[in-house]
């Protein structure tokens, strides 16, 4: 492995730092599942209340950021959207679960970027017509690897990555959603 320092949020990181954590990781999660499958089971719990216009402040754990819309709809643009924020996340996960499984599978990977496009048709958001539906009607994602191993070795990769991709697996599949409305209290 290379000695190369990869920039990120923070500090900067070798690959052989990377490679340890995924590592790390990978028998810590393995040790304590092993002593009791409901050491498997997390939630995650994130908030925001509303400001501005139509914008919103979340707070997940520590990190505290906002959330809001074009002037179009009826935003300030002072962040990235809801819509943008959601096809973020899926760029997140499949960059995290790509080098998580590249690390498991003797796969290198020197370079990773994600690009995910996403059609929506406001007419579902607005009511305007009850047939179409608030959400994306396809989401693109294309996914740049550069690094030494082949095609077919990537392609497996990929294979697993679908398989096991949270944020992926979120927009693939239906998930059940229970909505409590608190008025008034």
């Amino acid at each position: 492995m290379s000695t190369t320092t990869i920039s990120h949020i923070g500090t900067p990181i070798t690959n052989e730092e990377r490679s340890k954590r995924l590592i790390d990781a990978g028998a810590y999660w393995g040790e304590i599942i092993s002593k009791d499958t409901a050491n498997a089971q997390l939630t995650y719990k994130v908030k925001g209340s509303g400001i501005g216009s139509v914008a919103t402040k979340v707070q997940a754990g520590q990190h505290i950021f906002d959330i809001d819309e074009p002037a179009g709809l009826a935003g300030d643009d002072t962040a990235a959207s809801p819509v943008e924020i959601a096809l973020g996340a899926l760029i997140a996960c499949q960059v995290v679960v790509y080098r998580l499984y590249a690390q498991n599978l003797g796969i290198a990977i020197n370079e990773i970027s994600a690009l995910a496009e996403g059609d929506l048709d406001v007419r579902g958001l607005f009511g305007i017509d009850p047939n179409i539906r608030p959400g994306f009607s396809e989401i693109r994602l294309t996914v740049h690897i550069a690094g030494p191993d082949t095609e077919e070795r990537y392609q497996e990769l990929r294979r697993v990555v679908d398989a096991n991709c949270p944020v992926l697996d979120l927009f693939a599949n239906p998930t059940p959603i229970r909505v409590n409305l608190i008025a008034n209290r």
